[in-house]
């Protein structure tokens, strides 16, 4: 297993292929990892890029720390990643979720180091996001159970029994031992400042019947170079519901991006 130690949290990172670009892939919240996008989109990405994969801190094989899971957190381990990686160039962001927050989050904060985003049914941080995410995360019982039948229904039913346990185990001691869920509270919004900053290429996929399409077509409005596409049939799960299709979307839009920019100085 391939550690790196970033903003002094140790992190389970996988690196494959190469190429003169480098994507990285950023997952989602508490029953995602890195494996979502491994075997899903980065392997084929892969052919023909240097691909970074990751643990968000407290998830999967990552450390746990019992805080720091605020958004700027998140996005100084990012940071702190691609400089222990010695990753000079500008790389492309992909995200779910909130990993797509994230993307956008370190896009505003570095716009240097990003050459382009694609963003799969993303969060995107306007005011009362973090309310509503904790509020979902401070659900119990029959209640939490249904949410994450339906939110993970096709993500879940991709692992053996025993797997989808590990998951929800990891799961729960994330919510119940650490300050996440105070943490998601507490992270700023991105304002229409932040969204000024992020001036490079960004493609945002969303579902058809998302209940955040909205912040998708709000992104379309706000960034002055958003290709919004939506994904006939699919829900916020449009990863796993329509991955074929979400996969030559990325490998299209890598590809069509592919332009290597300067190395930051």
């Amino acid at each position: 297993m391939a550690e790196t130690l970033a903003n002094g949290v140790r992190h389970h990172v996988q690196r494959i292929g190469k190429g003169e670009k480098t994507v990285v892939f950023l997952h989602g919240l508490v029953m995602d990892n890195l494996s979502s996008w491994y075997f899903t989109v980065a392997t084929r990405v892969a052919q023909s890029a240097d691909v970074i994969l990751y643990d968000l801190r407290g998830h999967g094989k990552s450390e746990r720390p019992a805080s720091g899971y605020r958004t700027d957190d998140l996005v100084a381990d990012l940071l702190g990643l691609l400089d222990g990686l010695e990753v000079t160039r500008p790389v492309h962001l992909v995200g779910n979720s909130l990993g797509g927050l994230l993307a956008l989050c370190f896009a505003a904060a570095h716009p240097d180091r990003v050459a382009s985003l694609a963003l799969v049914d993303a969060h995107v941080g306007l005011a009362g996001w973090g309310d509503r995410m904790a509020a979902t995360l401070e659900l119990e019982g029959d209640d939490r159970d249904r949410m994450i039948a339906e939110s993970f229904k096709s993500w879940l039913g991709r692992h053996s029994q025993r797997k989808r346990t590990r998951l929800a185990q990891t799961a729960e001691a994330l919510v119940s031992s650490t300050s996440l869920v105070e943490d998601m509270k507490s992270s700023p919004s991105l304002s229409d400042a932040d969204f000024r900053r992020i001036a490079c290429p960004v493609l945002a996929l969303y579902g058809e019947h998302s209940d955040v399409r909205d912040a998708g077509e709000r992104l379309a409005r706000s960034l002055p170079h958003c290709e919004l596409r939506i994904v006939a049939g699919s829900s916020h799960s449009v990863l796993w519901e329509a991955t074929d299709h979400v996969r030559q979307e990325i490998l299209t839009w890598v590809t069509a991006h592919a332009r290597v920019a300067p190395a930051s100085s």
